[in-house]
């Protein structure tokens, strides 16, 4: 049975769990990572020398990184529809899944620390307002593609792409801040929100 090795509660662990209930993958999970068990510790490092969550182990198959290990398992279980063969659908939707984890996923962080976590490192309100504004102009530049191009970031269908864009946007609409109205991404948020999955590893009341 495939182990998942994270949190529950970390935004890329969550991608793991959502994929896995999206496709229907059985697993087992053991915590790690903040307020669980170190992933300094030697037993975890063997499982990634970087330290971080998620990690799965496929049958003694191990993978890090949350968006390479949910393409490996759409590929594995044959789900073309999250994870088409085309190139050209496929290179879309990969670009985006890199945008959420970069430009996107820079934006939340210091107002993810800030707000939520209350890290040290971002207690300035200087860097927390920096943030706001940063990722104000990434989701104001996803409403405009959702608004001409949606319903779902790569088009008609759902797809591996949703998942970690549609984690960022659980992420904007959960957070207590003066945002702007985005009709799209409402739009997309409850669009989401209809898949069983997303309710219990997205919208599920946490950041």
């Amino acid at each position: 049975m495939l182990k998942i090795y994270g949190r529950a509660n970390s935004i890329n662990v969550r991608k793991v769990l959502w994929v896995c209930d999206e496709i229907g993958i059985p697993f087992e999970r053991e915590d790690w990572g903040r307020g669980y068990r170190s992933t300094e510790e030697p037993a975890f490092l063997k499982l990634n020398p970087f330290a971080v969550v998620p990690v799965i182990d496929d049958d003694g198959f191990r993978l890090r990184e949350s968006n390479t290990i949910t393409r490996y398992l759409a590929t594995k279980h044959g789900r073309d529809d999250l994870y088409p063969r085309d190139l050209k659908a496929r290179a879309t939707l990969e670009a985006w899944m890199d945008w959420a984890s970069t430009d996107l996923g820079g934006a939340i962080r210091p107002v993810f620390m800030g707000l939520h976590v209350k890290a040290p490192a971002y207690s300035d309100p200087k860097i927390i307002e920096a943030g706001i504004a940063e990722w104000t102009r990434q989701m104001r530049a996803l409403d405009a593609h959702l608004a001409g191009n949606g319903p779902f970031v790569a088009g008609k269908a759902f797809t591996l792409a949703d998942i970690p864009v549609g984690l960022g946007v659980n992420r904007w609409f959960t957070l207590a801040f003066d945002k702007p109205e985005l009709k799209a991404a409402s739009t997309y948020y409850e669009a989401l929100s209809a898949r069983p999955a997303y309710r219990m590893h997205g919208r599920n009341g946490s950041p």
